[in-house]
């Protein structure tokens, strides 16, 4: 296990947002406090908006008059969404790995 690995199996559960500095917040506990409940509805939102800007994104690139800008910022938003919900991949995946361990 790298030094990396370990910080995070100590740390807990990665959190559907980032500090200060962009570093990733970790949450200790049993995952039934307020902070945990909250990261859970942050979750479902950033869930839920990456479905809304896919569906935004395919009518959006069907027609033919799209200027530059607007796909600019079409890949910005999509680059952050794609973020969101690989964080949140990342935190279900270690909990339900911990979870599965006798």
């Amino acid at each position: 296990m790298t030094g990396g690995e370990r910080d995070r199996a100590v740390a807990g559960r990665l959190l559907p947002w980032t500090g200060a500095d962009g570093k990733p917040c970790y949450l200790v506990g049993d995952g039934t406090g307020h902070v945990s409940r909250l990261a859970d509805e942050i979750e479902d939102v950033q869930i839920d908006m990456a479905d809304q800007l896919l569906g935004h994104a395919a009518e959006l690139l069907t027609e033919r008059r799209v200027t530059g800008a607007e796909l600019h910022y079409l890949a910005l938003r999509l680059s952050e969404s794609l973020r969101d919900v690989t964080r949140v991949a990342e935190s279900r995946g270690a909990r339900l790995a911990h979870r599965s361990r006798p």
